[in-house]
């Protein structure tokens, strides 16, 4: 049996669906997970694949990307984003949400290099994203932002700010392994992935709406398939990380 932690997000459902509704997974010991989480338990050893971001592979014994999908986007990502009450320039405090690490890493780099603006910066806790006013924003990520981004007066795109720093897309996460996995399963496993993403319409029809179009935010928003640009964008991104990693 073969453990797998894959993000119970939204932007993941596809796969999930594609992997529950095929043979495989009477092959596999499937958990959901945060962020977070899942790169823990590919970390640790807890799972043997891991729907993770590019960030911790450096950090892995052995490491293999074993798929052609990924969590991507080409420009408006809709799910990370910095929430504020003030415009970026007035920002004196950022809570950072403690989902996921790459995205933190992400918003330090664009602040630094981007943005240049200094920020104090605060691990967000349990319902941190209340704290948000005046000149304290926040990091959030998730499918909470679905509710949030409409409460205040700046959000900012924390995909389409890297676009436009860099002009690349950007790679939330990808499916990579711990240890040597054989080819046929990767096959089958990848094609199960591809199930699910051809059945997106079907997968968003079965998301409670409350006003969000969730067909539109997997077919726009998020890109799955890890091509020559997203990997150059990782290896783009594994590098700027690197002064940034011990913060």
């Amino acid at each position: 049996m073969i453990k797998v932690s894959c993000v119970r997000y939204l932007n993941s459902q596809p796969f999930i669906y594609g992997l529950k509704n095929n043979s495989i997974i009477n092959e596999i010991d499937l958990s959901l997970d945060i962020p977070s989480a899942c790169a823990e338990k590919l970390l640790s050893g807890a799972v043997d694949i891991g729907l993770v971001p590019a960030v911790i592979i450096p950090e892995l014994k052995e490491s293999y990307i074993i798929s052609d999908y990924c969590i991507g986007a080409e420009g408006k990502v809709e799910t990370v984003l910095l929430l504020s009450d003030v415009p970026m320039e007035k920002i004196e405090t950022i809570l950072l949400d403690y989902q996921s690490r790459t995205s933190v890493l992400l918003l330090k780099i664009l602040a630094d290099r981007f943005w240049k603006i200094s920020p104090h910066w605060i691990d967000g806790e349990n319902n941190f994203e209340r704290k948000i006013s005046g000149t304290t924003a926040a990091l959030v990520i998730g499918d909470r932002t679905f509710a949030l981004k409409n409460n205040f007066k700046y959000c900012y795109d924390l995909a389409e700010e890297w676009k436009k720093f860099t002009s690349f897309p950007f790679v939330f996460a990808c499916w990579v392994s711990n240890k040597k996995i054989q080819d046929d399963f990767i096959l089958r496993f990848n094609s199960a992935l591809e199930k699910g993403l051809k059945s997106i319409p079907l997968v968003a029809s079965q998301y409670p709406s409350n006003g969000f179009n969730a067909l539109h935010y997997l077919t726009k928003n998020v890109s799955f398939v890890l091509d020559a640009k997203k990997k150059e964008a990782m290896k783009l991104f594994l590098k700027m990380t690197e002064e940034y990693i011990s913060v």
